[in-house]
C-alpha cells in the first residue's frame, strides 16, 4: 500500500488569498516604522526598489512553478535545474528565514492583541492554534486565510480613507515629507520592506496542492503581488502625509496613529483588531510554506526522513508542521520584532537568488519572460542582502553555513 500524498484541492482564488495572507500580515502594520527610522520619507523610494526586485522574483517563481509544480518551491527548482547544493541553499534559507518571520508575526500579533505582560504567552498560544489549523488540512487554511484577508483589506481601506476624508486629514505630517536620505539608507529600507513582499512564494510551495498548477500558480502569484503593491503604496503615502517621516519612525503602532491623527479615534481599536488578524493570517500561510518545504527536503534526504510524513486523513505534512511550530514557540520567547525582520529578509533574499538563477537555466520551451527579468532579480537580491543591518547579515550567514555543514555530514554518512 502506497503512502498517502498531498492532494490538489486549491483553485486560483484560494491560492491568491494564501499569497495575500502571507503579505498582508505583520509587514504592512509593522515594517514601515523601521523603514522610516532608516530612510525617513526615502522609504517610498525603498518601497519602489523592493517592489521591482520582488516583481522580478515573482515572475521567475511563476515561470518555475509552471514547469515544476511540486511542494517545496525554489528548493525543488534549484535542485532540479542547478544542483542539490543549490537546492539545499534555497530550502534551508527559506525554512530559517520564514521560521524567524513566523516568530516575528506571532510577537506582533501579541503586541496588538494582549497586554505587554502577557504578550509572549499569548504569542505561543497563537502559534499552537495556527499549527493545529494547518494540520487539519490546506483547505481549512485557505478558508481561514480568506476570511482574515478580507477583513484586513477593509481595515487598510479605513486607514487610507482617514487620510482622505478624516476631519483632520492633511493637517499634520506633509511639511516633513522630503527625500533627504542617502542611497545606502534607501537601500537598507528596501531590504527591510522586502520582508512585506515575500508572501507570494507561499503559492509556489503549494505546487502539489493546486489544481492545474501550470495555469493557476502564475496567475495567482501575479494577482496577489499586484494587489499587495497597490495596498502598500497607498498605506505608505497616507502614513507619511499624516505623521511625517519623524512621526512614523517614532510610532510603535503606526497605522493606529494614522487614523487617530486624522481625526478618527474610533478606528484605533478597529486597526488593532485588523493588525492582530493580519498577523494570524500571515502565520497560517507562512506555516503552510515552511511545513511543505521541510517536507520536500525530508523527501530527498536533505532533512531527517521522519519529516517525510503525510497525515492519512488530512493529507498534510503534519510532522514538519509540528516541528516548525515547536521551534517558533521557543523563538517567540527570545526574539524581538526588528531583529526577526532583518534575519527573515536575509534568508528569503538568498532563497530568491537561487530561484532567479534556476530560472536562468530554464530552456526556451519553459520560458515565459525575458532572461533579463531573472538577471535583475538576482542582482537586486544580492544588493539588498548586502545592505541589511550587519547583525542580520552576520547571524544569517552563520546559520546558513551551519546548515551546509550539517548537510555535508549527512551526505558523507549516506555515501559510506
Amino acid at each position: 500500500m502506497s503512502a498517502p500524498g498531498l492532494q490538489r484541492r486549491l483553485g486560483t482564488s484560494a491560492a491568491v488569498f494564501i499569497g495575500l495572507g502571507s503579505m498582508m500580515g505583520a509587514g504592512v502594520f509593522a515594517v514601515f516604522q523601521p523603514a522610516a527610522q532608516v530612510a525617513g520619507a526615502g522609504l517610498l523610494i525603498g518601497l519602489l526598489i523592493a517592489a521591482v526586485v520582488a516583481c522580478c522574483n515573482a515572475m521567475s517563481s511563476a515561470q518555475l512553478a509552471a514547469q515544476l509544480p511540486s511542494a517545496g518551491g525554489s528548493y525543488v527548482y534549484g535542485r532540479e535545474l542547478i544542483g542539490p547544493w543549490w537546492g539545499f541553499a534555497a530550502g534551508w534559507s527559506f525554512v530559517i528565514g520564514k521560521t524567524a518571520s513566523a516568530a516575528a508575526m506571532a510577537v506582533a500579533f501579541a503586541a496588538y492583541a494582549a497586554p505587554a505582560e502577557w504578550s509572549r504567552p499569548v504569542a505561543a498560544v497563537a502559534v499552537a492554534l495556527v499549527v493545529v489549523t494547518n494540520c487539519l488540512g490546506v483547505t481549512r487554511t485557505a478558508t481561514a486565510t480568506r476570511v482574515i484577508v478580507v477583513g484586513v483589506l477593509l481595515v487598510l481601506a479605513v486607514v487610507v480613507a482617514s487620510g482622505v476624508f478624516g476631519p483632520a486629514a492633511g493637517v499634520t505630517g506633509s511639511a516633513s515629507l522630503g527625500f533627504d536620505a542617502g542611497p545606502l539608507a534607501v537601500l537598507q529600507s528596501a531590504g527591510l520592506l522586502f520582508f512585506a513582499f515575500a508572501g507570494y512564494a507561499r503559492i509556489a510551495t503549494l505546487g502539489e496542492e493546486v489544481r492545474d498548477p501550470a495555469r493557476t500558480i502564475p496567475r495567482a502569484i501575479g494577482i496577489a503581488f499586484a494587489v499587495a503593491v497597490v495596498v502598500y503604496a497607498g498605506v505608505a503615502v497616507v502614513a507619511l502625509l499624516t505623521l511625517g517621516a519623524d512621526g512614523l519612525a517614532q510610532a510603535s503602532r503606526p497605522l493606529a496613529a494614522v487614523v487617530e491623527a486624522n481625526g478618527w479615534p474610533w478606528a484605533t481599536t478597529l486597526v488593532r483588531v485588523g493588525a492582530a488578524a493580519a498577523c494570524l493570517g500571515a502565520l497560517l500561510a507562512v506555516f503552510a510554506g515552511v511545513g511543505r518545504t521541510a517536507f520536500a527536503m525530508a523527501r530527498t534526504g536533505d532533512l531527517p526522513r521522519w519529516l517525510d510524513a503525510v497525515h492519512p486523513r488530512f493529507a498534510t505534512p503534519y510532522r514538519a508542521e509540528l516541528l516548525a511550530g515547536a521551534v517558533v514557540i521557543v523563538l517567540v520567547l527570545l526574539v524581538d520584532l526588528r531583529s526577526a525582520i532583518g534575519f527573515s529578509s536575509f534568508g528569503v533574499l538568498l532563497y530568491y537568488v537561487v530561484a532567479n538563477v534556476a530560472a536562468l537555466r530554464q530552456t526556451s520551451a519553459h520560458r515565459r519572460y525575458p532572461r533579463a527579468v531573472s538577471v535583475v532579480g538576482t542582482a537586486g537580491c544580492v544588493l539588498l542582502m548586502g545592505t541589511l543591518p550587519p547583525a542580520s547579515v552576520a547571524v544569517g550567514s552563520a546559520v546558513v553555513l551551519l546548515g551546509f555543514a550539517g548537510r555535508a555530514i549527512m551526505v558523507r554518512r549516506q555515501t559510506r
